[in-house]
């Protein structure tokens, strides 16, 4: 492509270019789980648009076009849970979805507010379920959402995700 992926805070010019690309990102997960009406693809953009302004909310950009993204907040007692972690279909399985976890761990650890990180997926979303794990995370938990969806969640401390930035 020549162009390198770059990763950044994502501004209110970005909000529904991250909708758009959440709404792409999410149909498979809808065909897997033979249910259309995920949070994801039935987010508002004035829900999304909330969204950035009550956490980190980083976007990959390849020139101009937001290929990536990824949401985080981190409570009082020190967990950060990420969501919205979404990578365009055309450029997965390159890393890139481990390079935005990897950067929005670093932010929420930055100001050492967040003690461990936390994040759900369900439990046939294979490639996310492997992705997690490789970044450290184990399940802690599962939640039947529905009669097709098993919610998992995974934890990983934040003294892990600054040692695996650094390695």
């Amino acid at each position: 492509m020549g162009m390198s992926v770059t990763i950044a805070a994502a501004t209110e010019d970005d909000a529904e270019r991250i909708l758009k690309l959440q709404y792409l990102c999410y149909q498979g997960e809808a065909e897997l789980y033979g249910d259309y009406s995920l949070d994801p693809l039935t987010q508002t953009l004035d829900e999304l648009r909330a969204e950035l302004g009550a956490g980190c909310v980083l976007v990959a950009r390849l020139g101009e076009e937001v290929v990536g993204s990824v949401r985080g907040t981190v409570d009082p007692e020190g967990t950060a849970t990420l969501n919205g972690l979404i990578v365009h279909p055309r450029l997965r399985r390159h890393g890139l979805g481990g390079r935005l976890l990897a950067a929005v761990e670093e932010r929420l650890a930055a100001d050492g507010s967040a003690r461990r990180f936390r994040l759900a997926v369900g439990r046939r979303s294979e490639l996310t379920l492997r992705l997690c794990r490789k970044r450290g995370y184990e399940a802690v938990g599962t939640e039947v959402v529905s009669k097709a969806l098993t919610v998992v969640t995974l934890e990983k401390s934040a003294e892990v995700g600054e040692l695996a930035a650094a390695g």
